[in-house]
């Protein structure tokens, strides 16, 4: 199982690749805040209002990962949490292949 942010993710997204070719099996969460989260809370602490270049703007990553011939499932409500994740499970354990969830959550609007 893999945890990432949504920018994390970016920078190591193309392991799916990985995964598909080598039928490896990895459940995967990416948490999608459209932000780079901690660039943002380093330039809030050091430089208050002074945010610069960590807004994203993503694609749909249960669609990549479908493209690469895994299971992708997006929530955009947490009421859709349980089937999406037994739908991710049945897909590794059933389908045999690799299992994405794309959790998108809202930006957090904090300065420090």
């Amino acid at each position: 199982m893999s945890v990432a942010g949504d920018g994390e993710f970016l920078m190591n997204g193309q392991e799916i690749a990985t995964a598909a070719q080598y039928d490896a099996k990895p459940f995967i969460i990416v948490m999608d805040n459209q932000e780079y989260g901690t660039i943002r809370t380093h330039q809030e602490r050091d430089y208050p209002g002074r945010v610069s270049g960590t807004q994203l703007k993503n694609p749909n990553f249960a669609e990549m990962a479908n493209a690469f011939g895994g299971f992708g499932v997006q929530v955009t409500q947490n009421e859709q949490i349980p089937a999406a994740i037994a739908a991710c499970h049945d897909a590794i354990n059933n389908d045999g292949v690799f299992a994405l969830l794309h959790l998108v959550v809202e930006q957090r609007q904090q300065a420090y």
